[in-house]
């Protein structure tokens, strides 16, 4: 596993993803932590949101947890929308989760190479640094 960072890995990501989780979810859409799972949501992905802070509403059909840690299901990616600083701060709960992620995805302005190089020794793909949506709608990749 490694860091991705070229476009075709970006496209693999994205086309092989069914299953998003997305930390620090948001019901105002309009900030990035709303509006990009919300598109994603759009697009067909399965979106279940963690933000302690929102616990007790529904997004995106599902409810919002307070942890990783509470989902159940399967998750092929966590989409952080945490600060860069905050990241380091979830690296436990990410590699707690059974199964692991493959990828977990630092949204733009977000990166963490300490983070980064743990989630890569544990066999998680890691993208830092971008935006899920601005990469899903730049390779035009159709809807699930």
């Amino acid at each position: 596993m490694a860091i991705i960072d070229r476009l075709d890995d970006i496209e693999r990501v994205l086309s092989d993803a069914r299953t998003i989780a997305v930390l620090g979810a948001h019901d105002d859409l309009a900030r990035p932590a709303g509006y990009v799972p919300d598109y994603l949501h759009r697009k067909g992905y399965t979106i279940y949101p963690v933000n302690p802070m929102k616990v007790g509403m529904t997004l995106w059909g599902q409810p919002v947890r307070a942890t990783l840690a509470e989902l159940s299901e399967p998750i092929d990616m966590v989409d952080v929308f945490r600060r860069s600083s905050d990241v380091a701060g979830h690296l436990d709960d990410l590699l707690a989760m059974a199964p692991l992620p493959k990828v977990v995805w630092l949204q733009l302005g977000i990166r963490n190479d300490a983070v980064a190089a743990a989630l890569v020794a544990r066999g998680i793909e890691v993208v830092q640094d971008r935006c899920t949506y601005a990469d899903h709608r730049l390779l035009g990749l159709p809807a699930k």
